[in-house]
């Protein structure tokens, strides 16, 4: 069942979810997006929507409102809207958590090798992606950037062999 663009699926093993996910204009320019979209799928989840998208001021406004009143509020709209982004969805098991620790720190000099932004990325205001810190924050910021109609619901044929009792 869908509410509020997060599938919960309540199985044997734990929590079918979904999270968002935009890669920045850095990740962008770099050539970095096929680099994230690889290392979401090898892990196993499944993609149900993606645009590539140059997000307006209001837009990004909005998704950011809870930084409103931080000293970097402004310079970090501005940034983001000074190219194009890939905002995503993604789908699976604990998918909100697994996707931050695959994303890595946010300043990318705490992430770990192996981790997107510790194997991309050097300073915090260029640190590629956007990830959900919480299934409650992945529900606003799916029905933000998507309409229900663009995310696309499927079972992949690889499922039975990434989760067990699926």
């Amino acid at each position: 069942m869908c509410i509020c663009g997060v599938l919960w699926n309540m199985s044997g093993n734990g929590i079918t979810e979904r999270t968002f996910i935009c890669i920045k204009p850095d990740g962008v320019q770099r050539g970095l997006v096929g680099e994230i979209i690889k290392r979401f799928e090898q892990k196993g989840y499944r993609m149900v929507a993606m645009k590539f998208m140059q997000a307006s001021d209001e837009l990004l406004k909005e998704h950011y409102i809870d930084l409103k009143d931080r000293p970097f509020y402004s310079g970090l709209v501005k940034y983001m809207g000074s190219g194009p982004v890939v905002p995503m969805v993604w789908e699976g098991f604990n998918v909100v958590k697994t996707g931050r620790v695959m994303l890595g720190e946010t300043n990318p000099v705490d992430s770990k090798p192996g981790t997107i932004r510790g194997d991309f990325c050097v300073q915090v205001g260029r640190n590629i992606c956007h990830g959900s810190d919480s299934v409650e924050s992945a529900k606003k910021e799916i029905n933000l950037w998507f309409k229900p109609e663009e995310l696309i619901s499927y079972t992949s044929c690889a499922n039975e062999w990434i989760n067990e009792g699926n």
